[in-house]
This record gives C-alpha cells, sequence and structure tokens, in this order.
C-alpha cells in the first residue's frame, strides 16, 4: 500500500510546488511565512487543489442534453447578479490549503525562481572540522554508548544455545560479556563558515513600513545563504548616530528618533570582521538597509573611505538596500553608485515597496559570489 501511496505523494508535492512557484512572488512580500516558520519548516497557505471528477445525476429528471429541443436553442439565461444581495447560499466556498515545506524546499524554489547560482565558496581547503561518526559494534565501551538491541540479542543467543531460555518463562538477563557498545571513529570534515552581518538605520526617518521590509527581505537572504553554507553566523547591528551590537529580536523591533550617522556603523562593522572574522577563513556578506539620508557630507566621505580601506578588501559581497521614506533624502545611494561604479564588490539595490523585494534579493545574490 505504501508504494502504491508513494507516487501519488510525489505528484502532489510536485503540484504544491509548482503553485508555490506561480505565485513566489506573492509569498516574498508577504511576511506572513516568518511567522508560520518554525525550526525547520515553513507553513504555506496554497488554494485547495481538487482531483476533478465526474457527477452522475439521476435518470427521466430532464435538463440541458435532455428532452424536448433542438440544437442551437438559446438556454434561458440565469438571474442578472445583485451585487451580491440575497439569502446567504449553502454553496462552499474557496478553501485554502495548509502546506508544510522544509526550509531547504523553500530555498531551492526560491533559487530556482530567481535564477539564483551557488555559491563558490573560498576557504573550503583551510577550514577543517572534526566529527564522531559511528562505524561498528564493540564489545567495551562507555554505558551511555550501550547498544541495547545488540546486548539483548547476545544475551537471548547465549541463553538458548545453553539452554537456559524458557519459552513460557521468556526472561532474557545480559551479562557482561553480552554487552555491546557503539564504536566511533573521529573524522575530518572540510567546509565553509559564512557570516552575515545585518546593518540597518533606526533613525527617527525610519519607519514601521520600512523596518518591515529589511525584515522580509532578511528572512529570504537568510534561507537561501544556509542552502549555501555548511556554518552560518549572523550579527546584527543598528545605528541612528551611534551604532550597537544586538540580537535579532531586537534589530527588528528597535525603533529610535535619533539623527543618522552611518560611518558609526561601519566602523563597528569593520572591527567585528577584523577581530572575529578572518578574512581567509570567513565568507563574509554584509548587508546594509537605510532610507539614504545620512547626516552629512563629510560623514559620507568618511563612509567611503571605510569601505574602501577595511570593508570590501575582507567581504565576499557588501550590499546595500535602500528603502524609500517620506522622511529621508535618498542620497547614499547615490553616492555609493558614483565611487564605486564598477565594483563588483559592492551592490546597490532600491526597494521602493514588498513588491520589489524578489528584484532587490536577485540583485544581490544573483551574482553567486
Amino acid at each position: 500500500m505504501a508504494l502504491r501511496i508513494d507516487p501519488d505523494h510525489r505528484r502532489f508535492r510536485d503540484i504544491v510546488r509548482g503553485k508555490i512557484r506561480q505565485n513566489l512572488r506573492q509569498y516574498i512580500s508577504s511576511g506572513e511565512l516568518i511567522g508560520r516558520k518554525g525550526k525547520n519548516l515553513v507553513s504555506i497557505p496554497v488554494p485547495q487543489i481538487d482531483v476533478p471528477r465526474f457527477h452522475f445525476g439521476n435518470q427521466g429528471q430532464g435538463g440541458v442534453a435532455q428532452g424536448p429541443g433542438k440544437v442551437g436553442d438559446v438556454i434561458a439565461p440565469g438571474q442578472p447578479d445583485e451585487g451580491g444581495a440575497g439569502k446567504a447560499g449553502s454553496e462552499p466556498g474557496e478553501h485554502v490549503l495548509e502546506v508544510e515545506l522544509s526550509l531547504e524546499e523553500l530555498a531551492e524554489i526560491l533559487g530556482q525562481e530567481l535564477e539564483l547560482p551557488r555559491i563558490e565558496a573560498k576557504g573550503k581547503e583551510r577550514l577543517i572540522t572534526q566529527k564522531d561518526r559511528y562505524v561498528g559494534i564493540r564489545r567495551a565501551g562507555p554505558e551511555s554508548l550501550r547498544h541495547f538491541k545488540r546486548t539483548f540479542r547476545q544475551a537471548l543467543r547465549r541463553q538458548i544455545m545453553m539452554g537456559q531460555y524458557d519459552p513460557k518463562r521468556p526472561m532474557v538477563v545480559p551479562v557482561r560479556e553480552d554487552r555491546r557498545y557503539r564504536s566511533w571513529k573521529t573524522v575530518p570534515m572540510r567546509h565553509s563558515n559564512a557570516l552575515m552581518i545585518f546593518v540597518m538605520d533606526v533613525s527617527g526617518s525610519m519607519g514601521d513600513e520600512q523596518k518591515e521590509i529589511v525584515r522580509i527581505e532578511s528572512f529570504w537572504i537568510d534561507t537561501w545563504l544556509r542552502t549555501q553554507y555548511d556554518g552560518l553566523e549572523s550579527r546584527y547591528i543598528v545605528h541612528d548616530a551611534t551604532a550597537r551590537e544586538v540580537d535579532r529580536d531586537t534589530f527588528f523591533r528597535t525603533r529610535e528618533s535619533g539623527g543618522t550617522m552611518i560611518s558609526s556603523a561601519y566602523r563597528l562593522c569593520a572591527k567585528m570582521i577584523a577581530e572575529d572574522f578572518p578574512a581567509s577563513e570567513w565568507n563574509i556578506y554584509p548587508f546594509q538597509f537605510s532610507d539614504g539620508d545620512n547626516w552629512s557630507s563629510d560623514d559620507t566621505s568618511t563612509c567611503m573611505e571605510i569601505l574602501k580601506r577595511d570593508i570590501l578588501p575582507s567581504v565576499n559581497l557588501f550590499c546595500y538596500g535602500q528603502v524609500e521614506s517620506p522622511y529621508g533624502t535618498g542620497q547614499f545611494i547615490k553616492d555609493l553608485d558614483d565611487v564605486f561604479k564598477g565594483d563588483e564588490l559592492l551592490v546597490t539595490s532600491e526597494i521602493k515597496s514588498k513588491d520589489a523585494i524578489a528584484d532587490s534579493i536577485r540583485t544581490f545574490l544573483g551574482k553567486g559570489k
């Protein structure tokens, strides 16, 4: 029975994935999925999928294609729509099906739809970790690794061979010689670690709508990069006139009312990389989000110097996303484009609304760095 169900289950999953792919931009622009995220699964609402089937009526009752009439006769029109007025109906409405997908499946669909290339990570041959792998059974070991089934089997075999096993009183008592333990060996594993540094302007010009855009885009960027690297760390920096490192919850909920000095965030970002994450071993991705309003042109010049000297030489890619705010000048993205024109290590994107999030992700990650 299970074998007959498997092809149908796979076909259903393919249909669901097709539905999600068709509406992916709608899902990306909605923050609903983030609230539905579990530890490794995301619950996604898709339209109810019904298998078409024939319904047969009772014979002799007449109706379309039955009784008197000729080919070409006009069928009486239905009642005109009166703008929804009328009694409560008895027909079912549209239904929504909740489907759970793993984050890996979701990232795969995201990568296919946005045509995101696989990332060639640096540091693969340098970063080596060790992992214990269970490879067999042995007679000695710590009690925490005792293999219950193999121990029981050995005790049962011994009692049967010695004639001590009584089927009427099936009691199996292992002795010291019956105990079996899992054995292991330590194997080296090569992999690359990655660091995401999210930087957000939380000054008075950044409202709730702008921070919601940052929250949604950060979720999808995180989802994609986690499929590209075995180890991924995230750090969060918020700033107004000063910068500080915060945890994830604070990053998305903080709202300040001060001025804006972007150089304070750049200094903290550069210090974080220099002290904790050697560029030769880490794949580093800073993502900065702001409304483009900086305190002064002098501070903007300082930002450009820090980027050139301290940040860009150490990162795989520096991504700057500018959200549209009625209070921001929007000048910073123009300054970045002027100073770093043609530099492939720095990518800028304007995110005017939630509908622009998908294109912004493609702009950031489409080069596969």
